[in-house]
């Protein structure tokens, strides 16, 4: 049993979930989510910030400010309170509530932007603030994760080795993309590694990450609307695109056999087995990466009003792809249904 002193000294790096008996496909799911920020981006906020503190940037008077959908802000503010930082993070009205309120429990303060930005998005109305306040006072310190070399660094010293030491004949990998850290670190250590690697990339539909037309994303952790600085397409073989409904019924389908995943993992999960089907066979070894857990979506892709005021009727009733024993005893209780024994 490891003893911590600090937050960020922890992260299970070796838990992989078999999702064959969920999708009959052979593809293992590694699991980023038990930390104590919860996420993949504790590897990557801890990179960035130890970089920051070796350059002489940060210093007790710094204050810390990034842009975040959510889960880095909840990992640097976790950095930022075993540290002793003020952190300020910049986020928009995609951000979950339940995201918010943990970074202020963690003593953080949270700043929403509510105007979208040229492509339809809000990034680009949040990084407009953080570069605004930077201007107006030296002792904020803006780590940019978007293109933070740090960012892609961390995965490259941590995520990669992790995967490759439990599948040393590892065939494909597949990763969702938004500022493309885990994206990079991953594509530049197995391109070097002993046997080729696919690399797969995950984005979300309406995301023009890789081209194409902006359209409304309402899931943050996957996307951007702009290209990522740091995506280099040279590391990357394939690129699939997945709509929010397929996300949404992918969770559903895993959380009903016990598994609670956030948005980013249904995506990448729903993307593997979309491409595990084309190719038909079962000689493969296919890893995804999961960044996170589920709780923190549980008042958006786990809540049947939610659901229904963006996606309408149809999508709930297909998310029902495994009915529940509740679901199950109340259908066989309806008028002119039989009960079974």
């Amino acid at each position: 049993m490891p003893v911590i002193s600090a937050p960020h000294a922890f992260n299970e790096g070796s838990l992989f979930v078999d999702l064959e008996s969920i999708f009959g496909y052979r593809l293992f799911l590694k699991c980023e989510g038990f930390n104590f920020a919860g996420s993949i981006k504790l590897k990557a906020a801890n990179e960035m910030v130890e970089s920051a503190e070796r350059d002489g940037r940060l210093t007790r008077d710094s204050v810390l400010v990034e842009s975040s959908s959510g889960n880095l802000g909840v990992a640097l503010s976790v950095i930022a309170a075993s540290k002793g930082y003020r952190f300020l993070c910049v986020t928009d009205p995609r951000c979950n509530l339940s995201t918010k309120l943990l970074m202020e429990a963690l003593g953080s303060r949270v700043h929403v932007v509510t105007d979208l930005d040229g492509n339809g998005g809000f990034l680009g109305t949040r990084l407009e603030y953080v570069r605004a306040l930077c201007a107006s006072d030296e002792r904020y310190v803006w780590l940019s994760q978007y293109t933070n070399a740090g960012n892609w660094r961390a995965h490259f010293r941590t995520t990669a080795p992790e995967i490759a030491a439990h599948f040393p004949h590892l065939d494909v990998l597949f990763v969702g993309t938004g500022t493309a850290g885990t994206l990079m670190g991953c594509g530049r250590y197995f391109r070097a590694w002993h046997r080729p690697v696919r690399i797969v990339a995950v984005d979300s539909v309406g995301s023009v990450a890789f081209g194409g037309e902006p359209g409304r994303r309402m899931i943050p952790g996957l996307g951007m609307s702009m290209r990522p600085p740091l995506l280099d397409e040279s590391y990357v073989d394939e690129v699939i695109r997945v709509e929010e409904a397929d996300t949404i019924r992918t969770c559903h389908r895993m959380a009903r056999r016990g598994f609670l995943f956030g948005g980013s993992t249904g995506s990448v999960v729903s993307a593997a087995t979309d491409w595990l089907a084309r190719h038909g066979t079962r000689d493969l070894t296919a890893v995804a990466i999961a960044p996170d857990l589920g709780e923190r979506y549980l008042d958006t892709i786990y809540q049947s009003n939610w659901l229904q005021d963006l996606y309408g009727d149809r999508l709930l009733d297909s998310a029902r792809l495994d009915a529940t024993p509740w679901e199950e005893d109340s259908a066989s209780r309806a008028p002119g249904r039989r009960r079974r024994p």
